[in-house]
């Protein structure tokens, strides 16, 4: 595990939390529906707060851990889109008005990262003490990355438990009054639907977790890098949620990228675990010294060619789909404009 200085770690956290404090501050000053030109641009920024955090790392704390966290970074950022999709989903099904929606899934995201920072606090306890659980790790991402390409991705539709007992047992308006959790309805107090969707995207981000937490300790042990990583993976989510909107489900091939990373993590972590094997049932207890341990910038190198290439050929398939839709849609008028005119000729035979 990389040793990095104290005072980076320090530093870093106080600009990381300056940074989404200023962000909360800005979207609650000026609540509205961002444009394409402004999401692009903050997204933009916050890949390139990325690189230069990436670039600090290189210079206070060397290579490797500059690698770990990139290679940390673009998995946890590949994986965070495939949570967009279950967001699409629940602003859709609560019909979130537009206008508030930048502030509900900034607020989701602060959620998600408190619940992520105990979910890695709890894993980096996990492998400091039980060297095994990499064994658990690969083999519930190798799980994971099969229902991948399955597309056994249904669970998504439904509401999770908590959201189903809320129903029950809540006073709950149907309508929304701006960010208020609390309003008054026939002059009792109700809860709004807010409380119910920060609730959907909680728990949602939770399950995801359950899959990019694993993955990413499969290329770093540093609880501080892989908090980072998460960090400037969900920070840019909101922008890329309103640049993406509805293309996010024309990238067709985007699941079989991600089902490739989360596999090859998964057989990182066994091989890890079977290189360092403690387990006494397994060559007695010893190392298995033909276990070959990937390095961070193979990880780094097999992660950008899986999500570059199913992006790509979903840009391709969709191209493709254009034309053929086109054509169509021309020869559907063609047939309306014969129509036409065969209705026009019989009218002239009549008369």
């Amino acid at each position: 595990m990389p040793e990095l200085p104290v005072v980076f770690e320090v530093g870093s956290m106080i600009a990381l939390v300056a940074i989404l404090l200023a962000d909360l501050l800005i979207v609650a000053r000026r609540p509205h529906v961002p444009t394409l030109r402004e999401s692009g641009i903050w997204v933009g920024v916050y890949v390139g707060l990325a690189l230069v955090f990436a670039v600090l790392m290189l210079v206070f704390a060397g290579g490797d851990s500059a690698g770990q966290f990139l290679a940390g970074w673009l998995t946890e950022y590949s994986l965070s889109i495939d949570n967009l999709f279950v967001f699409v989903i629940i602003m859709a099904r609560f019909s979130v008005p537009k206008k508030i929606q930048q502030e509900v899934l900034l607020l989701g995201i602060i959620i998600a990262l408190v619940l992520r920072g105990i979910f890695i606090l709890v894993g980096a306890q996990l492998i400091e003490n039980f060297s095994w659980i990499f064994y658990i790790f690969g083999a519930w991402l190798i799980w994971t990355a099969i229902q991948q390409l399955r597309g056994e991705d249904e669970d998504d539709q439904k509401d999770s438990f908590i959201v189903r007992l809320l129903r029950r047992r809540v006073l709950l308006t149907d309508t929304f009054d701006g960010m208020k959790f609390r309003t008054h309805h026939d002059g009792v107090r109700h809860f709004t639907p807010l409380l119910i969707v920060l609730i959907a995207i909680g728990t949602t981000d939770v399950l995801f977790a359950l899959d990019s937490i694993p993955a990413i300790f499969g290329i770093t042990e540093s609880p501080f890098i892989v908090f980072t990583a998460n960090v400037f993976a969900l920070m840019g989510l909101r922008q890329l949620y309103f640049l993406l909107g509805g293309l996010l489900e024309r990238l067709v091939y985007l699941k079989y990228g991600i089902a490739v990373i989360l596999a090859f993590i998964g057989v990182k972590l066994v091989l890890h675990a079977l290189h360092d094997n403690e387990l006494p049932f397994l060559n007695g207890g010893h190392h298995i010294e033909w276990a070959p341990e990937i390095n961070t910038w193979v990880s780094l190198l097999v992660i950008v060619a899986a999500m570059a290439v199913s992006t790509l050929a979903s840009l391709v398939r969709m191209r493709g789909e254009t034309p053929a839709a086109d054509d169509d849609a021309a020869a559907i008028d063609d047939d309306r404009s014969d129509q036409d005119r065969a209705d026009q000729d019989r009218a002239r035979t009549s008369d």
